[in-house]
């Protein structure tokens, strides 16, 4: 999970997290949504709180722009 640049959220800091099986990606219809951009559920690898100190979170569904793949392991 990556943080916006252009304000402090929506999370307090970058975690990593991973997509998760329990729906499929849905189009993000949010007046704020870009064009063709997916809400994914998304399970953390530790609980978080949002930029508001709500939470802890364990899982979420998250605008596909705060999304960003880890790299795949060498060897």
């Amino acid at each position: 999970m990556i943080r916006d640049p252009e304000w402090d959220g929506p999370w307090q800091i970058e975690f990593s997290a991973t997509i998760d099986a329990m729906g499929a990606p849905e189009l993000n219809q949010a007046a704020g949504a870009l064009s063709g951009e997916l809400l994914n559920w998304v399970t953390f690898d530790t609980p978080q709180y949002d930029s508001g100190g709500d939470g802890p979170y364990r899982k979420a569904q998250i605008w596909g722009r705060y999304l960003r793949p880890e790299p795949l392991p060498e060897g």
